[in-house]
């Protein structure tokens, strides 16, 4: 049979349709063991009703997933985690793209992103991005051996703006919302969003940032979650500093890359 056979086709798209099905019910499983949640009931919800048996059959069989029919109960295996962890990574890491780079709705085009693209461009778009470890929404992102390979090197890139002294200037890489969709919406309102250049012009009682022309007092824990670029890692503290925040900035790293292991 040749290749662009009509019953080829069918056939082929059927295939892909069938393993896109397959990672969409990776996906809610894997959101419902970061829920706590684990019952086939639970993914029946998070489906919004459409459940497939056959689907759940194929992942069982295919050792991706463990089915417990005494008390309902349905779990990835540690093969399935792998995929899903994949899966998930691609979609999230799209999400940020989308809203970072293109400002646009990025659900819609974040759910076909993430069954088309490889890993190893995934890979290079989390380190075009500064290795986000949130998504939009504030849920984690799965680090990628880009983010543990390039970890340093990301480092020295990515900084939070409150480690910008008076006076410098950086250009915003990615907001951390740490599931406050308010606290993301505030920023945006206030044009501190990616690609915006933001100044430090107050460090103390609270930060004062400038912004469009706008001077903007801010808390700690909001200056923390901007992340803004810092030249290449031209961007250099205070003399008498360089230490303390060098330490300030590798805990920080620890923290928001690896804080999911």
């Amino acid at each position: 049979m040749v290749p662009d056979h009509p019953v080829f086709v069918e056939r082929k798209v059927g295939m892909l349709d069938r393993k896109k099905e397959k990672e969409e019910y990776l996906e809610r499983l894997w959101e419902m063991k970061e829920s706590g949640l684990d019952s086939l009931d639970d993914l029946t919800v998070a489906l919004n009703g459409s459940y497939d048996t056959p689907i759940i059959e194929e992942l069982a069989s295919e050792n991706l997933a463990e089915l417990s029919a005494e008390d309902n109960r349905i779990a990835l295996t540690n093969k399935g985690e792998d995929k899903a962890r994949r899966v998930i990574r691609a979609h999230r890491i799209g999400e940020r793209l989308i809203y970072d780079v293109f400002g646009g709705e990025f659900e819609p085009a974040a759910c076909e992103f993430e069954h088309t693209i490889t890993a190893e461009l995934v890979d290079g778009i989390c380190t075009l991005l500064g290795h986000p470890h949130e998504c939009p929404h504030g849920m984690p992102i799965p680090a990628g051996d880009c983010c543990q390979k390039s970890s340093r090197n990301a480092q020295n890139q990515v900084i939070p703006l409150s480690e910008l002294e008076i006076g410098q200037e950086a250009k915003v890489a990615y907001i951390n919302s740490r599931h406050d969709d308010r606290q993301m919406h505030m920023l945006d309102s206030l044009q501190i969003k990616p690609r915006t250049l933001v100044k430090i012009h107050q460090r103390y009682p609270c930060f004062v940032v400038e912004c469009e022309g706008a001077h903007i007092a801010m808390d700690d824990d909001i200056v923390e979650n901007i992340c803004v670029w810092s030249n290449n890692g031209q961007v250099t503290p205070a003399e008498g500093k360089a230490v303390k925040l060098d330490e300030r900035r590798q805990k920080w790293w620890q923290r928001s890359v690896f804080s999911r292991h």
